[in-house]
């Protein structure tokens, strides 16, 4: 007899059907307006089944980093009707994680960033870094795809 725990996990879906790169973008854009830095998006498709895109941030201190993480909540509730599927970290804001399934945020603060280095456990992931005095504009991974998608 079947019960519950034989029963595979149900995968992960998200609450709306928002591209991609607009949710990350929209997320990238609440971190540049509240002065996050050291800002990176990995293109994980083609390296890992975790994620499509992985957005990497600095906060200088914990306050910040709690600042960049309820701004990236907000406005990807506002613009968007998403809330994050798990978040990690909330209680000691040194590695904060909003996995919204197809993205997934992580804000550090610089010394535990240093310590995890995910850029470069993630080396085979295509990286673009976004200017700190830009916009998500210039990173073509925040781009509408050629196909639409």
């Amino acid at each position: 007899m079947n019960t519950a725990h034989d029963l595979p996990a149900a995968p992960k879906k998200r609450a709306t059907q928002t591209p991609t790169h607009l949710l990350a973008r929209t997320a990238v854009e609440a971190i540049l307006d509240k002065k996050g830095f050291g800002i990176r998006v990995l293109d994980m498709r083609k390296v890992s089944g975790v994620a499509d895109l992985f957005i990497v941030a600095s906060g200088a201190a914990d306050l910040q980093v709690r600042a960049l993480a309820e701004a990236v909540r907000e406005e990807v509730r506002e613009q968007h009707g998403e809330r994050p599927w798990h978040v990690e970290g909330m209680e000691h804001l040194q590695w904060v994680v909003l996995d919204y399934v197809d993205v997934v945020v992580h804000l550090f603060l610089p010394e535990k960033r240093d310590f995890y280095n995910l850029e470069r456990l993630w080396g085979d992931a295509p990286i673009e870094e976004v200017p700190e005095d830009g916009s998500a504009d210039s990173v073509a991974l925040l781009r509408a795809p050629a196909n639409g998608a």
